[in-house]
């Protein structure tokens, strides 16, 4: 019998619910399906903008709300927007500055859309697959100050990325937050937009404690769920980091990791 105090799980979807591919594999949704036999609420939240989660709603047969932008926008299965949390329009325009002045290409989400000033920018393709969303380029931000969910910097070196991040999060503490939710992207996002207030959103609308909720994860991202559930499951494939603020550590994301946890951690 699956623990009675887990009564939802929140997955992160890449590097975790998803292999190389980013595609859900059999094992994968027969555990999703099996976890819905059991009674347990299942969920996903992700960097990703919405309409890159709308993939995973029909294989997994989702009807729970999507943690879209690292919790900065919460969707329904419809993508209606539920809740949104932008960042401060006069912090936007000096964190797009700050990202520049260290070489690191620039994205901004606003609402369901995505900026750019490249087309052509590094990862700028490799997203646009991934997501299923392409962006629009624009000549500069000047025009994208209000309503702006999340802001990334984008480079090729993932220690610019980890140095820049420790810049923001410094300069600008308390007025946003800012993650690595890949080794070469840095999110900027509202201090609340963060996937631990999608646990807390989801346990709200579910009326479940966090004491009942799981999550897992393999990003520095992740690690706000993990503080905030009462089980929570590094992938393999994540940084000691990550692995040190979970309860478990499961198998890579190309192993099967998501389904050996819900197998050996959730249902077990």
């Amino acid at each position: 019998m699956p623990d009675a105090r887990i009564r939802l799980l929140l997955s992160d979807v890449d590097g975790t619910l998803v292999p190389s591919d980013k595609m859900p594999t059999a094992s994968t949704i027969d555990a999703v399906r099996r976890l819905r036999d059991a009674g347990i609420i299942f969920a996903i939240t992700s960097a990703r903008p919405p309409r890159g989660l709308s993939m995973f709603i029909e294989p997994l047969e989702l009807d729970t709300p999507l943690g879209a932008l690292n919790g900065g926008l919460v969707v329904d299965v419809d993508l209606r927007v539920i809740r949104q949390r932008p960042i401060d329009a006069h912090v936007t325009a000096a964190v797009i500055e700050r990202l520049l002045s260290r070489d690191l290409s620039v994205w901004v989400y606003r609402g369901q859309d995505w900026f750019v000033l490249d087309r052509r920018g590094p990862y700028v393709e490799h997203e646009a697959i991934v997501t299923d969303l392409e962006p629009t380029q624009v000549s500069d931000f000047s025009a994208l100050s209000d309503d702006v969910i999340k802001i990334v910097g984008v480079s090729a070196d993932p220690f610019a990325v980890a140095a820049t991040g420790e810049v923001v999060a410094n300069e600008y503490a308390g007025a946003v937050v800012a993650t690595r939710s890949q080794t070469y992207y840095l999110d900027v996002t509202h201090p609340l937009a963060t996937k631990g207030s999608v646990v807390e959103f989801l346990s709200e609308r579910y009326d479940v404690p966090t004491s009942e909720i799981a999550t897992i994860g393999d990003m520095q991202n992740d690690v706000s769920m993990f503080r905030v559930s009462r089980l929570s499951v590094a992938m393999g494939n994540a940084t000691d980091d990550v692995r040190s603020a979970a309860t478990h550590v499961t198998r890579s994301n190309n192993d099967e990791g998501f389904a050996f946890a819900v197998n050996e951690f959730i249902l077990a």
